[in-house]
């Protein structure tokens, strides 16, 4: 063989090792997958709900993937900094979003430069549950039940009013949606937070608020709230004799927050088909039915990835109708 066959023939054997090599990473990565901690993105700050229940069920998964699974706080923008970040990070599983419907279906229609898509920017990994949202009144104001209070609202317009904790948020969007099917005007609040939203409806500055069943249900025990009914689809285990507002008549009207755990586009389906397992597991254990019931979070059915895809698909017109209904627009 002279030389420039040789060459050649290395060449070719070069090339073909070279093609082998570029399709051996997706099958390694996911029998090896994971050899080093992951990091669950939470988009919000430290100590809410949402990072309380990301941070117990990361103790839980490091059993099922072998390795230690770190949580990280990256808030701001009602939860697009963290989601962007993640959206915009490595697809190797080992960068992963535990979303809610803010960052996951409400802020598309809202923000104007999103930098990611939520249908089309992740993998989705699994749909963990959704905590239901309450309405809940001040006691000063003159009703008991939803027919009272929507008859209360329409012959006092704009004398009631509402507290969110900010704009865009979905305890805002609630309202918007319940002045929609209810034909009430009942004026919006936005506060920084649930916390000052709270206090301020304890203290009779605002009439209402459709806050989350964990951070309601103290005080609708302790009788300085009154529940008005689930602003849910079905009844909550904490509250099980309060009806939801569909069945009371606002047909159709659910504004729970629900939660999901996305990776960025392009990881591996073996890696995500393992981080989906793992997540089951974690969320089967008894310890953390328990933490979920406490929390108010109802478990969903469907926790596979293409029932959160098909979720969030769902999710995203459903809320981009009602903000553009209500010209809400957020740089």
């Amino acid at each position: 063989m002279n030389k420039l066959s040789s060459r050649i023939t290395l060449a070719a054997v070069g090339l073909l090792m070279a093609a082998q090599a570029a399709m051996m990473p997706i099958p390694a990565v996911a029998a090896d997958y994971p050899d080093q901690p992951v990091k669950l993105i939470v988009p919000f700050p430290p100590g809410g709900p949402t990072d309380a229940l990301a941070r117990r069920l990361a103790q839980s998964l490091s059993e099922p993937l072998g390795q230690p699974v770190v949580v990280e706080n990256k808030a701001g923008a009602g939860g697009n900094i963290g989601s962007d970040y993640v959206a915009k990070s490595r697809p190797d599983g080992y960068t992963i979003l535990f979303g809610t419907s803010g960052p996951l279906a409400i802020n598309i229609g809202m923000y104007k430069n999103l930098g990611y898509d939520p249908r089309t920017s992740f993998e989705p990994i699994i749909r963990i549950g959704h905590l239901p949202n309450i309405l809940v009144i001040n006691p000063q104001v003159p009703a008991r039940t939803l027919q009272e209070l929507i008859v209360y609202a329409k012959a006092n317009p704009d004398k009631l009013s509402y507290a969110s904790s900010g704009n865009g948020a979905s305890s805002h969007l609630a309202g918007v949606l319940f002045n929609q099917m209810a034909g009430t005007s009942i004026l919006h609040v936005p506060y920084r937070g649930t916390g000052p939203a709270l206090n301020d409806l304890l203290g009779g500055q605002v009439s209402m608020s459709f806050t989350d069943i964990l951070t309601a249900l103290p005080h609708v025990k302790a009788g300085t709230l009154i529940p008005i009914g689930l602003a849910s689809a079905e009844r909550s285990e904490a509250l099980p004799d309060l009806p939801t507002l569909d069945e009371q008549g606002l047909k159709g009207y659910d504004v729970s927050v629900f939660f999901g755990i996305v990776a960025p586009k392009g990881t591996p389906s073996p890696v995500v088909d393992k981080l989906n397992r793992a997540f089951v597991q974690a969320l089967h254990a008894p310890e953390i039915r328990e933490t979920l019931a406490k929390q108010g979070i109802v478990e969903a059915r469907d926790q596979t990835p293409q029932g959160l895809a098909s979720f969030i698909s769902a999710e995203v017109p459903k809320w981009g109708a009602l903000t553009k209904a209500a010209n809400i627009s957020l740089d």
